[in-house]
């Protein structure tokens, strides 16, 4: 009886609540000018951090082949794998952070707020 109790309560909650999610996702947004706005505001600066970043991970790499090759030199494979695994991680991210980059570039180039795109990498 008390489980039949505490699965309706559950159910009319599930339903009270959807409804209430349903509503409120058909309001329009309309803070996504002020957020890509904001956004291309702090560009130069997120671009600065990220070319900051950048310069660590490039001393940071060869630095960690050479820590690699030497482990598998001595027959550490096990931590010869595992530094190969934190750099292919690093490289991976580093992949991932330019391409959002290069996407809220792109957003702010199209949206005509004339902050400047350019990049080394």
């Amino acid at each position: 009886m008390f489980r039949t109790v505490i699965a309706g309560a559950a159910v009319a909650g599930a339903l009270t609540f959807g409804a209430a999610g349903i509503a409120g996702a058909s309001t329009p947004a309309s803070g996504s000018t002020a957020t890509s706005a904001t956004l291309c505001a702090k560009l130069p600066a997120i671009q600065a951090k990220v070319q900051k970043v950048e310069a660590k991970v490039t001393n940071w790499v060869p630095k960690a082949e050479a820590r690699e090759a030497k482990a598998k030199a001595a027959g550490h494979t096990k931590r010869a794998d595992t530094i190969a695994n934190r750099i292919t991680r690093v490289q991976n991210r580093e992949t991932k952070v330019n391409a959002r980059l290069a996407k809220a570039q792109a957003a702010c180039s199209a949206g005509g707020t004339g902050t400047s795109t350019t990049t080394t990498s």
